[in-house]
């Protein structure tokens, strides 16, 4: 099992410790610890380890799932990782519980919506095959169709992030409605990263909400403003949670103490800072906008906390761009790491003052 350096990941790691603004950050700005009590006693094992049974059927209520469909993880990463070990290294069953014939011998196939956060396809890609349904700009809207075209017969998997990363496209409820049938219609499942969803005006239902054969993954980290928590979960039939959570004994064995006992309280005060939240999201997403059109510069109007920005005049490649913007102190993720080299993502969930500095120091090397 092999799998590609994360380029991004990488990139930050290089320039986000002596940065002095991370324009490139991809979730809303961080709460502060004031407004929880962190002060859990001691410092013991989760038990059981797939989460505390209450606060797994206070996810799944939102889900439309019982608390065994929920297994508490340390983020969306570690939710996602999960699901295709626990999806690609099972064997696909048809209807009749049987192997479609000839899929047995065949590596196991996931189809994944590009462009998008590298993990997403990277992982897969590690275990199994990998075909990439590309998003074509400027609308970056997605073709069910050509979904449909990739299907195989050992398709296990179709994989979306919505809202979208990098982009900020929404795919509307009809076309997740469309994927689902598609995954369900052949013996797979549709998987679904959802961190930004709850950042939206008015989100969409869930995929694990849809049927059997949905699986949605999220955390606390970008809607919320919690991504130190490092708590997240994955939805899904009880079978496959059974099959990740022994995948888990294996990574994390459990989510953090902490992170359990702050999540707890995250929830409780979820419309609260899911409003603040969004007022601050769209204030910011109105700036940038301004910002963008006062440059030249092009995107599709996002949701969630990042844009997927056109390479301004004078620049060959994204990362030509955002080396001269580092000059100024100022992180941005170059549109290579998402397979377009004429782009670069911002975010714009960090601190309104960080922002407004952000945009001047890029502002000074447009100029």
């Amino acid at each position: 099992m092999q799998i590609d350096t994360f380029g991004l990941e990488r990139w930050f790691a290089e320039y986000e410790h002596d940065a002095e603004i991370m324009l490139a950050e991809s979730g809303v700005r961080s709460l502060s610890t004031d407004r929880f009590d962190t002060d859990l006693g001691d410092l013991g094992y989760v038990i059981p380890t797939n989460g505390d049974p209450d606060l797994r059927a206070r996810i799944g209520d939102r889900y439309d799932r019982e608390a065994d469909e929920v297994l508490c993880t340390c983020g969306t990463q570690e939710a996602n990782f999960l699901a295709f070990l626990s999806v690609l290294q099972e064997p696909t069953l048809g209807a009749d519980g049987a192997s479609p014939s000839g899929s047995a011998s065949r590596s196991p196939h996931a189809i994944v919506v590009t462009p998008t956060y590298q993990a997403l396809h990277a992982v897969p890609d590690a275990v199994g095959e990998v075909t990439r349904v590309p998003l074509e700009p400027p609308t970056w809207e997605l073709d069910v169709d050509a979904v449909a075209d990739a299907i195989r017969p050992e398709t296990k998997l179709i994989v979306l992030n919505n809202p979208n990363n990098p982009t900020g496209r929404y795919h509307p409820l009809e076309t997740v409605e469309a994927l689902y049938d598609l995954a369900a219609d052949n013996d797979a499942y549709l998987l679904c990263d959802e961190v930004y969803r709850l950042l939206a005006e008015d989100p969409l239902p869930p995929v694990a909400s849809l049927g059997p054969r949905g699986l949605s993954t999220a955390s606390l980290s970008k809607s919320y403003g919690l991504a130190g928590l490092r708590f997240g979960w994955l939805i899904g039939n009880e079978d496959l949670l059974e099959t990740a959570w022994n995948w888990k004994d294996y990574t994390t064995i459990s989510p953090s103490t902490f992170g359990q006992h702050v999540a707890k309280q995250a929830l409780e005060q979820e419309d609260e800072i899911l409003a603040e939240n969004r007022d601050l999201v769209a204030d910011h997403r109105n700036r940038v906008q301004e910002f963008l059109e006062k440059h030249g510069l092009e995107w599709y109007d996002p949701v969630g906390v990042n844009g997927f920005v056109t390479v301004p005049d004078g620049y060959e490649t994204g990362k030509e761009f955002c080396r001269a913007v580092l000059e100024e102190g100022v992180v941005l993720a170059p549109g290579e790491f998402f397979g377009h080299s004429d782009r670069f993502r911002i975010g714009f969930g960090l601190p309104t003052e960080e922002l407004k500095e952000g945009l001047r120091r890029i502002e000074r090397v447009l100029e």
